[in-house]
């Protein structure tokens, strides 16, 4: 099991715990006497989720004498909702939860952000730990403190930054992943490397087998790298102000494809889709040369992932949808784009704006 420390804040004295490994769940049960000492343990978890790791982490608890309530909502990018927030936080108030609560989100992105979100606001802020169940949870969403519920207009436009106490990556949750829902995971992976480490991404190509095959060493090295990468983005800018918004990647143009399809298309999907997009912008705006495009587009064709937008969404529909970006400033649309592979551009002003034209085009030349 590999461990690093990420530090926050101005004199980076918060500490956040990762743990990437088979065996990460057993070394949070270990750690929750230090780490929570007397708080009420809230476990949230979806449908599909809680059976399998949810109450079993509930019962472990039990077995060491610390009771955890278990909080299940429905599956699903949908849920990720003002209503279903407004349910979790009325069961809090039913159980009595305090300022002494707890925490402990398992499952994948859609948990982890709305997880997060619940403990930003209850009683203006209760720990969390993260534990993620899926790869694009473990690549990315789990660390970095970003939590948010998305609106019926675009995705994540209501949140608030609350890092986590600590994340637990178990990688041996991943073998109950079916293979559509594991694969999507990867195109956080790709991102990752794409904007901050060619080495990573050379070895990615190397490894693409291994990785579809689910090997344990495999993927916590890959898993791993991912949070060293994100970590060093985001304790130099934790709230976003600058330099980490390069891990918006393929993420302007997959969050309108995900609000354009009523949040049918998966994360996962929709930013391998955004890759293929803006890194065809990136060659005219930042000049990414065009056989680093072809090797990104290459290696997310390898992994199974999708390259062409929503046969049902014109272009330009795309287009308007990107302009309710978080990125967007005074109706300018910004993107994150690539100046080659595993650098984006210098200092802290990293997004560029991009017209309305250049998008479109890129979205009719992804779609062929």
């Amino acid at each position: 099991m590999q461990e690093l420390d990420v530090s926050f804040g101005p004199a980076r004295r918060r500490i956040c715990k990762v743990r990437v490994g088979a065996g990460a769940v057993e070394a949070l049960l270990e750690d929750l006497a230090s780490m929570l000492p007397g708080r009420r343990l809230f476990v949230v978890s979806d449908d599909r989720v809680a059976p399998l790791y949810g109450e079993p982490l509930c019962r472990s608890l039990a077995s060491r004498g610390r009771r955890a309530e278990l909080l299940i909502f429905p599956e699903g990018e949908r849920n990720k909702s003002r209503e279903v927030k407004a349910r979790l936080e009325d069961r809090l108030l039913d159980a009595g939860a305090g300022r002494d609560s707890a925490v402990i989100a398992v499952g994948g992105g859609v948990t982890g952000d709305l997880a997060g979100f619940l403990a930003a606001t209850w009683h203006r802020g209760v720990p969390v730990v993260q534990v993620p169940t899926s790869l694009l949870a473990m690549a990315d969403a789990a660390l970095g403190g970003k939590t948010a519920i998305n609106l019926g207009a675009g995705k994540n436009l209501v949140g608030a930054f609350h890092q986590p106490l600590a994340v637990y990556a178990d990688v041996s949750t991943l073998s109950t992943l079916d293979e559509d829902r594991y694969v999507e995971g990867f195109a956080e992976v790709i991102k990752s490397a794409a904007v901050g480490d060619v080495r990573l991404f050379r070895w990615l190509e190397r490894n693409v087998g291994a990785l579809l095959d689910r090997d344990t060493d495999a993927l916590e090295h890959a898993i791993a790298a991912c949070m060293t990468i994100k970590g060093r983005v985001v304790s130099r800018d934790e709230r976003e102000t600058g330099r980490r918004a390069v891990l918006n990647f393929g993420h302007t143009i997959g969050h309108a494809l995900e609000a354009l399809s009523g949040y049918e298309m998966h994360h996962g999907h929709a930013v391998a889709v955004g890759m293929g997009v803006e890194g065809r912008i990136a060659v005219g705006v930042t000049g990414f040369p065009p056989s680093h495009l072809e090797r990104l587009v290459r290696l997310v064709d390898r992994f199974g992932l999708p390259l062409r937008p929503l046969e049902s969404a014109a272009p330009s529909a795309v287009a308007e949808a990107a302009r309710r970006d978080k990125k967007a400033r005074g109706g300018e649309v910004r993107y994150a784009l690539p100046r080659e592979i595993g650098r984006m551009l210098p200092g802290a002003e990293v997004t560029v704006p991009v017209a309305e034209s250049a998008a479109i085009s890129a979205l009719t030349e992804a779609a062929g």
